[in-house]
């Protein structure tokens, strides 16, 4: 199972679009969806966390601690955190698990599971990336937000895929979600 977590950053869409296409590929999923994000979701998306629970094979409450995925016992394979607020990253900084997304991330962390955090801000404080490097260094990995233009994407959607591409490729997902690099300029 992988565990996807939408925190309220800017950039849900993507979360969402992550969801969609692990479920197109069959992937069981677990979603956690904070307050912040459930705003942030109407106001970029115009869509509620009703509909992100048709794409997900599980739904946890930010605020249950007592979730499978908040023990070492629960086999989940990896952790996405997309997009990730500073708030999230300060609290995983500092081992502050006090919601379902940062005790989870806490738990991929101490287990040695892949935990993939999308930070969506700019620019940064030093003390952003402080707290980014002091998880990077426990074996998360930070993906920010950053699309790439040498596949010459044509529209919002080829930019997004372009992102969650990246991080199906750190989970070993094969995909077609963007044209890679060949190593010269057509």
């Amino acid at each position: 199972m992988i565990v996807v977590a939408i925190t309220g950053a800017s950039g849900v869409i993507y979360g969402v679009r992550l969801l969609e296409i692990l479920k197109e590929m069959g992937r069981k999923t677990a979603l956690v969806v904070t307050n912040p994000a459930r705003i942030i979701l109407k106001y970029e998306m115009g869509i509620d966390e009703d509909e992100l629970k048709k794409l997900c094979h599980r739904f946890y409450e930010p605020g249950d601690l007592t979730s499978a995925i908040n023990s070492g016992s629960c086999q989940f394979e990896s952790m996405i955190i997309v997009p990730c607020t500073m708030k999230t990253i300060s609290a995983i900084s500092t081992g502050y698990a006090s919601n379902a997304v940062t005790r989870a991330a806490d738990v991929a962390l101490k287990e040695k599971r892949t935990l993939i955090m999308v930070p969506r801000e700019t620019p940064l404080r030093s003390v952003h990336l402080e707290n980014m490097l002091s998880i990077s260094r426990e074996g998360a990995i930070i993906l920010p937000a950053m699309p790439a233009f040498y596949h010459q994407p044509q529209n919002i959607d080829e930019l997004v895929d372009f992102l969650v591409g990246k991080i199906l490729d750190i989970l070993h997902i094969d995909h077609n979600l963007y044209q890679r690099w060949q190593g010269e300029i057509p």
